[in-house]
């Protein structure tokens, strides 16, 4: 067994062992999450924490670790009689990105099930995690209905296993700890609500620590013994705080002035349901422990609003973590009186900025982007003038550039789907064969069993019983017989946006509808689990603002800050968009696209540029290539150039009204693909 990196070796980090180490007092908290960008010690120090757990005591024996003096009365293996156990180290369980559902809940043998009527369990990592850490790295690419199953295991402290009637239940409490790099995609909102605790980190600039991280990773890689040896001293002594936190606890009084800040706060920052509450009340009572205190205090209670509620105010994807402190101080001081919390020795934490104390808790860090204020450069309006008369008709062509103009407000669009029958990853757009979903027949297994087709199997095993020499009531099952269902759910789609910022979409009002609707769609490509990219044609050139990602926020930034101007060159940005279809097909086959190309139609620059349009259009109806065109001219008089690039691509034109999930267009439709003939959505 490799020897893990010490926990105390760790350089930095404050706020992030601050929180590992909060769970480690009181699981109670709820977990932690970790964002942050590649290669800032995420997992190294989740590993390292479970070196500093407290050993566990088990039934000897038990597959599910049941605690001996409190046994599961429902555990597959018992049931339990009290006795002394044996004691281990808590375990620490890895969740790949890429498992299957068997791999995270367990298995049942059907065969033996159907033919024996024994219920023969293969326990899963929900089973091994019981009583310790349950870690997932990259944890906001995690498949949904894993996600579903975490969610369920999370909030009922139990895994349930069903196959056709037969079901296993077992205890499954865990800590649960993820990491993940915001810029490839964020969480759904179900599951971040149930990690207690969330920290931002980034590697420090400046040099001195930067050094001193590179010369203990070398000393740790070069002799992992020795290099751990040397700090055994100091992780003993944090392991032995951690158990004298844990004992100390439950002496920890929560009053009610800290109760009314911490009601307060939440109410502040209008945080949803009442989670966050105990959540908070949880994580200050753990830190008073953690300090060697039994009083709850007002400094305990604003740790613990730093790191419970940045990842709760969150509204959409779009919103950038963190609190306002100057808000949650004035919060904390209006509703701080009414009851003296003043502990009984004077002597404060000495070191409040380090992992005892926390720092700028949940806060990302000084480099990290935060929101746009309302008057920032980037959302203005231009001062320069627009170029389109008062009427809103574009003047001619070829303009200078002009500044980004803000977004229109978003709203729900129709859902656009890829025709036919995929088999992608998992999502909610497109039909797809998937593992989840409604059943649509029955094949024989190819592999693993996995969904039993009761009814098929049945079928299959009928005409043969009397050859079988069946002489009882129950059924003679060969492996021969078993059939797999069938399933038709969603798999998500990379969606692929084409934005025309040329200078005939310059005209302020124009744009920024423009934006809106593609901030629409943004935000109906995070909900439904696609991957986006972003490409932008204007002057003489298409550009590539954003390849194809999962992190949907990274397109919305590079659209708010689209510039626009000069001429039209359609072609290079649908050849640009061909050359990246054809790049991603080779790197995910079974990830379909779909072809969003937002323009007025119109087509300037270079010799015969309408003529190199409909060729480059062509090209992608050649290859099949499921497209939309949002139509954005506008005025009385109009030139239908939209509708007939729609054709040439053979697919569907919309136009930005009747992108709106409520307007008077009525039905959602799929977007038609090449061998269709050109349509609206009606």
């Amino acid at each position: 067994m490799s020897t893990p990196y010490p926990f105390t070796a760790i350089v930095g980090q404050d706020d992030l062992r601050l929180a590992l180490l909060l769970n480690a007092v009181s699981p109670a908290v709820g977990g932690v999450l970790v964002r942050g960008e590649k290669g800032t010690a995420k997992s190294t120090a989740v590993r390292a924490l479970s070196a500093l757990i407290p050993e566990v005591s088990v039934v000897v024996g038990c597959r599910f670790a049941c605690d001996p003096a409190a046994p599961d009365p429902a555990c597959p293996d018992g049931p339990h009689e009290a006795g002394p156990g044996v004691a281990r180290p808590a375990r620490m369980v890895e969740l790949p990105v890429g498992a299957s559902e068997d791999r995270l809940v367990g298995a049942l043998d059907i065969e033996r099930a159907l033919a024996e009527g024994v219920k023969a369990f293969e326990p899963g990592l929900l089973a091994d995690a019981h009583r310790g850490v349950l870690y997932v790295d990259e944890v906001n690419l995690l498949h949904d209905h894993l996600v579903d199953l975490l969610l369920d295991a999370a909030a009922m402290g139990a895994s349930y296993v069903e196959r056709e009637g037969v079901s296993v239940r077992h205890a499954a409490r865990f800590l649960l700890v993820g990491t993940m790099n915001p810029e490839e995609g964020e969480l759904r909102p179900q599951l971040l609500d149930r990690f207690g605790l969330t920290v931002e980190v980034a590697a420090s600039r400046e040099p001195d620590l930067r050094v001193e991280v590179v010369r203990r990773r070398l000393a740790y890689d070069d002799d992992p013994a020795g290099f751990a040896a040397r700090w055994a001293g100091e992780e003993n002594e944090l392991r032995a705080r951690i158990v004298a936190a844990r004992a100390l606890l439950p002496e920890v009084r929560l009053g009610d002035a800290a109760l009314r800040q911490i009601a307060a706060t939440c109410a502040a920052f209008e945080v949803d349901g009442m989670r966050a509450d105990i959540v908070m009340a949880r994580t200050a009572t753990t830190l008073a422990a953690w300090a060697g205190r039994t009083v709850v205090l007002a400094e305990d209670v604003r740790q613990a609003a730093l790191l419970a509620l940045p990842h709760r105010r969150r509204r959409n994807p779009f919103d950038a973590p963190g609190l306002d402190e100057d808000r949650l101080d004035d919060t904390l001081e209006e509703f701080g009186g009414g009851e003296d919390d003043t502990p009984p020795d004077d002597d404060p934490d000495p070191d409040p900025g380090g992992p005892d104390g926390g720092g700028d808790g949940g806060q990302p860090p000084q480099d990290a982007p935060s929101e746009a204020p309302q008057d920032s450069p980037a959302q203005s309006e231009p001062a320069e003038a627009d170029q389109g008369d008062e009427a809103g008709r574009p003047q001619a062509p070829g303009g200078g550039e002009q500044s980004a103009v803000r977004a229109a407000e978003p709203f729900r669009t129709k859902m656009l789907s890829v025709p036919g029958l995929g088999e992608g990853a998992a999502g909610r757009r497109s039909r797809a064969r998937t593992d989840h979903g409604r059943t649509t027949g029955a094949r024989r297994p190819r592999g693993t069993l996995t969904k039993l087709h009761l009814a098929a199997t049945v079928q299959a095993a009928a005409p043969h019983q009397r050859a079988r020499g069946r002489s009882g009531r129950g059924l003679v099952v060969r492996r021969d017989d078993l059939r797999q269902a069938t399933r038709e759910g969603r798999e998500g789609n990379l969606v692929l946006f084409v934005v025309d910022a040329s200078g005939s979409m310059a005209a302020r009002q124009r744009m920024s509808a423009v934006k809106g609707a593609v901030l629409s769609l943004l935000l109906d490509a995070y909900q439904r689990r696609d991957k986006v990219g972003l490409i932008t044609f204007r002057g003489k050139d298409a550009t590539v603002a954003l390849p194809p990602t999962s992190s949907v926020d990274a397109a919305a930034v590079r659209l708010e800050t689209l510039p626009t101007g000069g001429r039209t060159p359609l072609s290079a940005g649908l050849l640009k968009a061909h050359d990246v279809l054809r790049v991603e097909r080779m790197r995910d086959p079974a990830r379909r696209p779909l072809l969003v190309v937002v323009t007025d139609g119109r087509a300037t620059g270079g010799p015969d540029p309408v003529a190199l349009g409909t060729r480059a259009a062509r090209l992608h109806a050649a290859e099949g290539t499921a497209s939309v065109v949002v139509d954005c001219e506008s005025g009385p008089v109009r030139l239908g150039l939209a509708v007939a690039l729609a054709g040439e691509l053979g697919g569907t034109a919309v136009t930005l009204d009747e992108l709106r999930a409520d307007s008077i267009a009525g039905l959602v439709r799929d977007v038609q693909g090449a061998s269709g003939a050109q349509r609206r959505v009606a």
